[in-house]
């Protein structure tokens, strides 16, 4: 919605005299009338209201010595909705990553199992591969586990392969359901023209096949996808969101990023984007204090939390 300008000096809001001494002025009647309609046409807009003295060479016969000048804009739409995917997209992480991580550790034949809890203290640590290379690290590293550095790094990646491909599985039978009201606001950012993608720390072939299998291909094809190695460094660092900044050519503050983690909160605002948290079921205690708003979910009507319509809310200026 384009910006819009009012102004009223006090004489015209309060000298009545002037006003029916000229031929071309508005009657009381009609007057009344056009304050009624600028007074509804301003509900729900945010309005900013400055004096302004006049000189006193021009001033007009009956005018005040000030003015009110009001004015007002609409939100502007976001530039970009940037999603996280595990916790956002979908609830992927205990019943999904968690159960391809421990059947690929059973596979081969390492010993290890993550319940839920563990994991849950695993996710602190952003990115698969760093997530099994500090365990081991605390641990120790598995009998039949290399012993260099380097062979080290081939053997998580391995693993870190193998695990991608159960996941994948287990998204293309879509056992693991988006979770309430994604599609709805990816559809509405994509009807109004904004930008949609999305921003992870795990693999770039698990993020595609959420997309594609669970948003399906019409949209996936108009989403970005910015994951796994994309960047040297992984959340709470900025770099996925400053990269998706940069490379979809918009503001990073002109973008609203949706994510479920602290540390994805902490990547989000270092980047100097808006980000709305939607609380997931490993990150529902954790602190959001930085977020600029917290849900349980995005939602579906009748138990829609959230739209685009709040997104652009967020981006709300005055303008002077």
């Amino acid at each position: 919605m384009a910006s819009m300008a009012v102004c009223y000096s006090l004489a015209t809001l309060s000298s009545t005299k002037p006003l029916l001494s000229h031929k071309n002025t508005t009657s009381i009647a009609n007057l009344k009338s056009h304050e009624r309609t600028l007074q509804s046409s301003l509900v729900g807009t945010k309005i900013a209201i400055s004096k302004i003295t006049r000189p006193l060479s021009s001033r007009r016969l009956g005018t005040s010595s000030s003015e009110i000048t009001c004015s007002a804009s609409a939100s502007p739409l976001p530039s970009a909705l940037l999603f996280d995917c595990d916790g956002v997209l979908v609830d992927t992480e205990k019943d999904g990553h968690r159960i391809s991580f421990n059947d690929t550790f059973k596979e081969k034949e390492l010993g290890v199992t993550w319940d839920v809890d563990l994991y849950g203290e695993l996710l602190k640590i952003g990115g698969g591969k760093e997530r099994m290379t500090a365990y081991f690290n605390k641990t120790g590293w598995p009998e039949n586990a290399p012993k260099s550095e380097e062979e080290r790094k081939a053997f998580i990646a391995s693993l870190h392969k193998r695990k991608t491909e159960l996941f994948m599985a287990l998204i293309e039978k879509k056992l693991l359901p988006l979770r309430p009201g994604v599609a709805k606001l990816i559809d509405q950012a994509l009807a109004e023209g904004v930008k949609v993608a999305v921003c992870s720390t795990s693999n770039e072939k698990a993020v595609s096949a959420i997309v594609t299998f669970l948003l399906g291909p019409e949209r996936a094809e108009k989403i970005k996808i910015f994951a796994g190695d994309v960047v040297p460094r992984k959340k709470p660092d900025p770099a996925i969101y400053v990269l998706a900044a940069n490379t979809l050519g918009v503001d990073p503050s002109s973008c609203v990023v949706i994510e479920d983690s602290g540390i994805g909160l902490a990547a989000a605002k270092a980047a100097g984007m808006k980000c709305i948290v939607t609380k997931s079921g490993y990150t529902a205690n954790e602190d959001f204090l930085n977020a600029d708003a917290v849900f349980d979910f995005i939602g579906d009507p009748p138990e829609e939390r959230f739209d685009l319509a709040f997104c652009r809310s967020l981006l709300k200026q005055y303008v002077s």
